[in-house]
């Protein structure tokens, strides 16, 4: 059976790629999604292992009978031959009616048909506020016209997802003191360019992770988030 785009993949098939799934599993079909992967692909999903097709469709079913609500974007973040990155977020509610917003990376390989028969996702989430929702479109296919992922969905953005405050690896005050007007660099002699650098290794050591909480705050996430949940 032939599930195209096949592979090796072009910037525009692994897009279509990309899209097909993420229609798939705006569906919330769990049979319909598992037909897209080979009888025996392997899953990793967080800390959950997947063998085969029928344990894929199975494992969707439990997601899904717990994840409402469930809105997903996917999009490409690199391809090569068989295999597509992909990185996306979706939100959901529990039967308690609290919200999340998950972020995550997945990477795929398919085989010859364009079935895919490996998927490795690493997952984070954390609860929101019904009011601070990204994605609001009607359940189901995502239309063209709501916006995507990049950057990440932040403070301020509207329903899809855009967003103009990148919250990918540097904070607004991490970029501030990296970046210095031209002709600064030329007035700071060596000893100073040296102090300067000791200060950053300084600051980076006593906070190895920066990011950016969702009311667009500096924070200090050491280990863990305290409101994120790890689920399926």
């Amino acid at each position: 059976m032939n599930r195209p785009p096949i592979p090796p993949f072009t910037s525009e098939t692994a897009a279509q790629k990309v899209r097909r799934a993420e229609d798939g599993w705006n569906s919330r079909d769990p049979a319909k999604v598992a037909l897209a992967c080979t009888t025996d692909t392997r899953w990793r999903n967080r800390a959950e292992f997947v063998n085969s097709r029928a344990e894929a469709q199975a494992f969707l079913t439990r997601k899904w009978s717990r994840e409402l609500d469930y809105r997903l974007i996917k999009e490409v973040w690199v391809h090569a031959g068989p295999r597509i990155a992909v990185r996306f977020a979706y939100e959901y509610r529990d039967d308690s009616r609290q919200w999340y917003r998950a972020y995550g990376n997945e990477n795929w390989q398919f085989d010859a048909n364009g079935l895919m028969e490996r998927r490795i996702a690493s997952i984070n989430e954390h609860p929101i506020a019904e009011a601070d929702r990204k994605f609001r479109w009607p359940l189901g296919r995502r239309s063209q016209c709501i916006g995507s992922l990049r950057p990440w969905p932040g403070p301020g953005s509207p329903p899809g997802g855009r967003s103009s405050s990148p919250v990918d690896g540097k904070t607004a005050e991490a970029s501030r003191t990296m970046r210095r007007p031209s002709g600064a660099r030329s007035r700071i002699g060596l000893r100073g360019r040296r102090r300067q650098h000791r200060e950053r290794l300084g600051r980076v050591e006593a906070n190895p992770v920066i990011r950016i909480d969702e009311g667009g705050r500096d924070r200090a996430a050491l280990g863990h988030d305290e409101g994120s949940r790890h689920r399926q």
